[in-house]
């Protein structure tokens, strides 16, 4: 079973030479290398978000297991819907399936279902893994889109996520992927994005659930970083680190309608 590219040559190039020139170009040489548990990664076209995804990128120890936990976009698919087995191929070639996790997490939290419908078309966790292929091209990956908010559920799947990887992979990585506010002046978005990080940042995921929600706050990834920050504080996770932030309209000059985009890691 293989999960096609879906935004290959808009989001990212769909060449491989190109594809690696621009992850290279976004990527920095002289950072040292973290083992974490969890980061929070854009997931805009990399014109906007590649440079804070390869700085964070850049930043970390990238092991042989990811799980990837994505916001669903397209509406389409189970609540926390996720990838049963095969590969995922971009440019830079095919990634595996960690099958054995994904059984097991089946098998631990009935509120995780295997599906197809939700991946075919979201965009959100694909353009992490040419970041991760270049760094690590024997990774395998666990993909899981999840659609729906309710946040004892959501901190239920990050504790079982926890009891999966503790029992089977100890040093994998999560990772939530999130773009911070959408479409809102720069000022605007600053401010609203500064609160969110900051809960990040205080590994609070209650916090960072309610402020999302009550202020408005349009972080299309909240729920992955819910389960992430859960996730990561089970497997005894101490602290977080802001690694780059910026908004698109750092690289367009248009500061009118802006995304933000924050790189965080959890160790």
């Amino acid at each position: 079973m293989i999960r096609h590219p879906a935004v290959a040559g808009s989001f990212y190039s769909g060449d491989a030479s190109q594809l690696r020139s621009d992850i290279e170009a976004f990527t920095t040489k002289d950072s040292g290398k973290q083992t974490v548990m969890g980061v929070v990664s854009p997931h805009a076209g990399y014109m906007y978000s590649g440079r804070v995804a390869g700085n964070l990128y850049s930043r970390i120890k990238i092991p042989n297991t990811i799980v990837i936990l994505a916001p669903n976009h397209t509406g389409y698919g189970v609540p926390y819907s996720i990838w049963p087995e095969g590969t995922w191929r971009t440019p830079l070639g095919d990634v595996d399936v960690d099958k054995q996790i994904v059984n097991e997490l089946v098998r631990v939290c009935n509120l995780v279902e295997k599906d197809r419908e939700a991946h075919l078309h979201e965009h959100a966790a694909e353009v992490q893994i040419p970041f991760i292929q270049y760094f690590n091209p024997c990774t395998k990956i666990v993909v899981m889109v999840i659609s729906a908010g309710n946040i004892t559920d959501l901190k239920n799947i990050g504790k079982s996520l926890a009891l999966v990887l503790h029992k089977l992979c100890p040093d994998a990585l999560v990772v939530a992927s999130s773009d911070m506010s959408h479409y809102e002046t720069q000022a605007s978005a600053n401010r609203k994005d500064k609160i969110a990080i900051n809960e990040v940042l205080a590994l609070n995921e209650d916090n960072l659930y309610k402020k999302v929600h009550d202020m408005h706050i349009t972080m299309c990834g909240i729920y992955p970083a819910v389960i992430m920050l859960v996730c990561s504080k089970e497997r005894g996770a101490k602290k977080a680190e802001l690694v780059r932030y910026e908004t698109s309209g750092d690289i367009t000059g248009d500061y009118d309608r802006v995304v933000g985009y924050a790189g965080i890691i959890v160790s």
